[in-house]
């Protein structure tokens, strides 16, 4: 092969190399930084999210960083944030689910340490505009009917909206999202009665018979 062919095909070898190391790095650059900035996108919202569901100044200490993660009753993944105040964990804040009209419906919501709802929001849903979507504090006042609310107040069987025979509103033409709403409300606050100590961080007491 002619010296001057073998020279050029190194030639264009070495260089598509480094043009593909090039694109490489700053694809690598590009990513990270997307990456870094989503993350901390996600992180004020969700300190949003945290911050809306708690009476002003409830909690000192820092929300995201004080967390525990646990498996809820249908498997899924579970991460509870502590509220703390001088040291005591005096609230609890998580996600809970339910099935809505258009799919899920996932909302943030905060207990005390005795089982009683401090606050409510639903943070997705893809509910009918002007029905569904008045489960929004941004719509109505509805979602704040759950406030001081616990599994004994109301009954347990009456957690439920009023057309199931329950205490809570429904909507004019729409029952599915409320109906799911307070349905994840409910079993936000039966997990919670099930894992207290451990979303406490408190040890378990053990039941004891009669001797």
């Amino acid at each position: 092969m002619n010296e001057k062919i073998k020279q050029a095909l190194w030639y264009q070898g070495v260089s598509l190399g480094a043009t593909g190391l090039v694109a490489a790095l700053i694809l690598a650059a590009a990513n990270n930084a997307t990456e870094a900035a989503i993350v901390r996108a996600r992180a004020d919202d969700l300190q949003l999210s945290l911050a809306q569901v708690l009476p002003e100044g409830f909690a000192d200490n820092d929300l995201l960083k004080d967390s525990i993660k646990l498996t809820g009753s249908d498997g899924a993944p579970v991460e509870v944030h502590r509220a703390r105040r001088k040291g005591r964990v005096e609230g609890l804040i998580f996600e809970a689910r339910g099935k809505g009209y258009a799919g899920p419906v996932v909302l943030v919501m905060a207990i005390d340490r005795t089982g009683r709802v401090l606050g409510v929001r639903v943070i997705q849903h893809n509910e009918t505009p002007g029905l569904g979507d008045k489960v929004d504090a941004a719509k109505t006042e509805w979602i704040h009917s759950f406030e001081g609310k616990s599994l004994g107040q109301p009954s347990v069987e009456h957690w439920a909206v009023r057309k199931d025979g329950g205490d809570f509103d429904q909507f004019a033409g729409a029952t599915i999202t409320p109906r799911a709403v307070v349905g994840a409300v409910k079993g936000g606050l039966q997990l919670f009665a099930a894992r207290r100590a451990e979303m406490l961080g408190e040890p378990r007491v053990a039941a004891t018979g009669a001797q």
